[in-house]
């Protein structure tokens, strides 16, 4: 459900007028849940005051898994999830147990949930995953040849020289799982398009659209053009002001490998990324 305030008021009126039975407490915990947004941004306060223009959407409600995960979308053939950051997505030789992909098995009894993309560690957003062999096929299908589009938002370090533009290079993993472009023989395309929406004289915000998914695509393409994500040690960042690294899935647009219709989900910018990014009114698309 999506509206748009026609005069200033103050969010708790606005929900009230729109659901009257619904209590004061019931209305706070839509908003810890993250399902009240104001202009795309998670609300925060029942107190606040809106203007005029501004608007209003509230999501439907979420199935909430342990370390708050957001499943957002379930069905016999796929699971859409909101990863939070700091969670492996898949099982690694350390760990095998505290993955988004075993909790989502174990929690919702599912005999198979196979990744058909990952989101690094700290990495937040939305991630899909598929529950049969034939709608993972189908996936990976999509995924290699460029039909399901993916767009990230980066806080990155620097202001770049140009608005909007594409990076494009090969790129090689060593002995040491350290990326970096190399020469067209040894290395696999990495195709980036970016958009910088915001900046200071400090950092930038980046909306990155990945036309190919190599690993560390987004952190090697960003540092290599002299602006590393914030927060990434990995590839030469040096600020984290956010204690982590600030990269964010926002957006996953794909066709159901059953139904053959076009699905797009959106997980909104965290919160902490506008302690940087201090403006209002960010656009923000898919």
């Amino acid at each position: 459900m999506k509206f748009v305030i026609d005069q200033n008021i103050y969010l708790q009126d606005v929900l009230k007028k729109h659901f009257p039975k619904s209590s004061k407490t019931t209305l706070r915990s839509w908003i810890h849940s993250g399902r009240i947004l104001i202009d795309g941004r998670y609300a925060t306060d029942l107190g606040v005051e809106l203007q005029q223009g501004q608007s209003i959407t509230i999501r439907d409600k979420f199935v909430f898994l342990d370390e708050g995960i957001k499943v957002l979308y379930e069905d016999d053939a796929i699971i859409v999830v909101e990863k939070p950051e700091g969670m492996l997505s898949v099982a690694t030789d350390f760990e095998t147990q505290n993955t988004l992909q075993n909790i989502l098995k174990v929690r919702l009894r599912r005999k198979n949930v196979f990744a058909v993309h990952r989101l690094d560690r700290e990495t937040s957003g939305v991630m899909m995953f598929a529950c049969s062999d034939s709608a993972k096929e189908s996936l990976k299908a999509q995924f290699e040849e460029r039909h399901i589009q993916k767009t990230y938002y980066a806080l990155v370090e620097g202001k770049l020289t140009t608005q909007q533009g594409c990076w494009q290079s090969y790129l090689k993993e060593d002995e040491k799982y350290f990326v970096r472009s190399t020469s067209l023989e040894n290395g696999k395309l990495a195709i980036t398009e970016f958009d910088q929406i915001w900046s200071n004289k400090q950092f930038s915000l980046l909306r990155l659209k990945l036309l190919t998914g190599k690993k560390n695509q987004l952190r090697v393409h960003c540092s290599e053009a002299g602006h590393p994500i914030v927060g990434d040690k990995k590839y030469r960042a040096n600020s984290n002001p956010l204690g982590r690294m600030a990269l964010h899935a926002y957006s996953l647009s794909f066709l159901h490998p059953v139904k053959q219709k076009k699905m797009t989900f959106v997980a909104p910018l965290p919160n902490s990324f506008y302690k940087i990014a201090r403006v209002k009114n960010l656009c923000l698309e898919v």
